[in-house]
């Protein structure tokens, strides 16, 4: 069953990526079936109207809406909207270098907020990318950008690798 998050961003459905699958698979594999529809896209997507629009090795690009439904008391967006989108692109970065049997978590992340996000600007885009993979720790950095190109946040963030067996229990 399609779920429209947005005009023009459809899904396949919400939900999660089965843990076996990326066991199996590995996060680069797990990352480009959510994309082709495969895996259902996470309940958060719906709720704060982005998802995953590109997928490679390395890199991901994430697309939203951010609209009234997402403002603070003066109007603007809300801070935790971009930190989200930008933390799951910076995570999904990470995620496309995980071998089978890898998982990944955040560990921490900084976001750089440069101009306010407004209800009415239209679909913002988010790319993150791998800068360091290594054994057990990776770091991204990502950029968010409204349809100009202009920035609106950059950010950083590393991640815990582990085996996937530790979220299976």
């Amino acid at each position: 069953m399609s779920v429209e998050l947005y005009p023009g961003m459809t899904v396949s459905g919400i939900g999660t990526v089965p843990l076996e699958a990326v066991a199996r698979d590995g996060g680069l594999k797990a990352m480009l079936d959510l994309l082709a529809g495969v895996h259902p896209a996470p309940p958060m997507a719906a709720t704060l109207k982005f998802g995953l629009s590109e997928v490679e090795e390395g890199r991901v690009v994430f697309k939203g809406l951010p609209s009234a439904e997402h403002l603070n008391p003066l109007g603007t967006v809300h801070g935790g909207w971009a930190a989200t989108i930008m933390d799951s692109a910076l995570g999904c970065a990470v995620m496309t270098t995980l071998n089978p049997g890898e998982a990944y978590t955040t560990v921490e992340f900084k976001v750089n907020l440069v101009r306010p996000l407004l209800p009415g600007m239209g679909e913002v885009f988010c790319e993150g990318k791998i800068v360091h993979r290594g054994r057990t720790l990776a770091t991204s950095e990502a950029w968010l950008k409204d349809k100009n190109g202009k920035l609106l946040a950059h950010g950083t963030e590393t991640c815990a690798i582990f085996p996937v067996e530790n979220l299976m229990r």
